[in-house]
């Protein structure tokens, strides 16, 4: 009995303060909750991309995302690229839990040996910002060559830009990446419709909008799947965020006056220039 009268002492001494530490778990909980959500970009935060040759064409570089609250800068060195001519460029990914990469061969889903804009945005998702020299960074900036910046005679490429950005983008810039496009697989400097036409507008070389070179940012989860909202493996861009991203940026390239035209140069060198 007395061991009894013990035990049931003891368990009404205990009782008060597992009642307390139960009372405070869902506040622990809590602000273990908003330690993990409010990871807002702190200043001077600095993040490199080494950007990695698709399609075989041998470009690389390196990037650099610097984030002062929601001022972003962004610096990119890269070679290898098709010489005098515009490379479309732009941060794709997402901010909202999808879970986007680097694509890999695997998403040449037809077999031609070029993975298309359309075949890779299933990995490397939507247009975030459009890596611009000036004027709008938004998704419908993406087909704006006229405002790309433009190798030079030796492939090399240099750029840089201060934009502000939104406070999503901030907070999830490490679940973002860096797309170069412009190839050049029959190596004649120049875009030509030696691969067909671009499934983005069909007057415009497949050379000129497949994408040449991507990289994230290190230390984020390379070859994940993309998760929710997207048809992986169909080589669609059924699912994207912005299903409307390659009709809407064709369109503001046209309305910018900035569409790609094939023309003959003196020596007969055929390039892609936008006409202004």
């Amino acid at each position: 009995m007395t061991a009894q009268r013990m035990a049931r002492t003891t368990a009404w001494l205990a009782l008060p303060s597992a009642l307390c530490l139960a009372a405070a778990s869902p506040a622990l909980a809590h602000d273990g909750h908003t330690a993990k959500t409010s990871t807002s970009a702190s200043a001077d935060q600095t993040y490199q991309i080494n950007l990695e040759p698709l399609n075989k064409s041998g470009s690389q570089g390196t990037a650099l995302l610097s984030l002062d609250g929601t001022k972003l800068t962004v610096k990119i060195e890269a070679k290898g690229l098709v010489p005098g001519q515009p490379h479309a460029q732009h941060i794709h990914g997402s901010t909202d839990g999808h879970d986007f990469h680097c694509p890999d061969a695997s998403a040449d889903k037809n077999g031609d040996g070029i993975v298309t804009t359309a075949e890779g945005l299933p990995s490397y998702g939507d247009i975030n910002i459009s890596l611009t020299t000036k004027g709008d960074t938004s998704k419908k900036s993406g087909l704006a060559v006229d405002r790309m910046p433009t190798a030079k005679e030796d492939g090399t490429l240099s750029y840089s830009r201060t934009i502000t950005v939104s406070q999503d983008v901030a907070d999830h810039i490490k679940d973002l990446h860096v797309v170069q496009h412009g190839i050049d697989p029959n190596d004649n400097n120049e875009y030509d419709f030696g691969k067909g036409k671009s499934e983005l507008d069909p007057k415009l070389p497949q050379e000129a909008t497949a994408p040449a070179a991507c990289g994230m940012v290190r230390g984020a989860a390379v070859g994940s799947m993309p998760v929710g909202g997207v048809e992986t493996g169909s080589g669609s861009t059924q699912g994207i965020e912005s299903p409307g991203l390659i009709a809407g940026g064709a369109a503001a390239l046209l309305a910018a006056g900035g569409l790609f035209a094939v023309r003959r140069h003196g020596a007969g060198r055929r390039t892609v220039r936008a006409d202004g």
